[in-house]
């Protein structure tokens, strides 16, 4: 083997598919992006990565997961692609999501506790795990950024005795204001990230593409307005001509460096 061949394979990443993090008796697993080469002195940090698909469909190894997950392994990061808990589909949104909530959320959840107690096995920093998702994804992952263990949204286990909390999100094109999407008014507003703004929610970078016809872009922007409101740190990205579900590499458009530098700023240690 050519000291050139060695040198590429020790920049690859290393995936391990189907890994259980609910118990034997679920079929949703997750994927982990393994970052090569030796941890920094406090480990790796780590990224739990959430696909979208309307609360109905969508899959933890579809294309926008393994672009996030290969870009972020690369980068120093132990990435976790997770599948949850799926609706059928339902006349409106709020009729779907009525459906598997909070129980989708409690297993986005349970992935951050996942990495929390395999933090030794996977060479993770415990302290330092971040959130991304799209679209529905997006949803889910402001969610497990902005609910705190008193909003009485956390699973009870496994790992009960672990936090839920990530120190960073990059929501990209999300629902967060679900207001309207149904005719149960309450849950609609339980299950809006906007309703959970506060101070203590973790820096956010939004991403949004002003050619989305799914999620308007003004979803993102109530999102940056509540959190402005509690005075917590985030940016919002508009992204000229960028379609509903992106990865970090639309069209004319490297969204890499940004995220990157995103978690590298806030989830690694100086």
């Amino acid at each position: 083997m050519t000291a050139l061949l060695v040198l590429l394979l020790a920049q690859d990443v290393r995936i391990e598919r189907d890994v259980d993090y609910l118990g034997p008796d679920r079929k949703e697993k997750l994927d982990l992006y393994l970052p090569s080469g030796d941890p920094p002195e406090r480990s790796f940090p780590a990224v739990v990565i959430i696909h979208g698909g309307g609360w109905t469909g969508g899959d933890k190894a579809a294309a926008r997961e393994e672009n996030i997950g290969t870009t972020l392994a690369r980068a120093g990061y132990v990435c976790a692609s997770v599948n949850y808990e799926l609706a059928q589909k339902a006349p409106d949104r709020g009729a779907v999501l009525a459906q598997v909530w909070p129980r989708n959320l409690h297993d986005c959840k349970t992935a951050v506790r996942f990495l929390r107690a395999n933090a030794a096995k996977y060479r993770i920093d415990a302290e330092r795990i971040g959130a991304i998702g799209g679209s529905a994804g997006g949803h889910l992952a402001a969610m497990v950024a902005m609910t705190a263990p008193g909003d009485g949204l956390d699973p009870k286990g496994p790992w009960g005795d672990l936090s839920c909390r990530v120190q960073a999100v990059v929501p990209m094109y999300g629902p967060h204001d679900l207001s309207g999407l149904g005719q149960d008014a309450d849950l609609l507003r339980r299950a809006s990230p906007v309703t959970y703004a506060t101070k203590d929610d973790p820096p956010a970078l939004i991403l949004h593409g002003t050619k989305d016809e799914t999620v308007p872009v003004a979803q993102s922007e109530k999102l940056a307005e509540a959190l402005k409101k509690a005075g917590v740190e985030h940016e919002l990205v508009v992204v000229e001509g960028a379609p509903h579900s992106f990865h970090l590499e639309p069209k004319g458009h490297d969204l890499r460096p940004k995220v990157v530098a995103f978690f590298d700023r806030h989830l690694k240690r100086r």
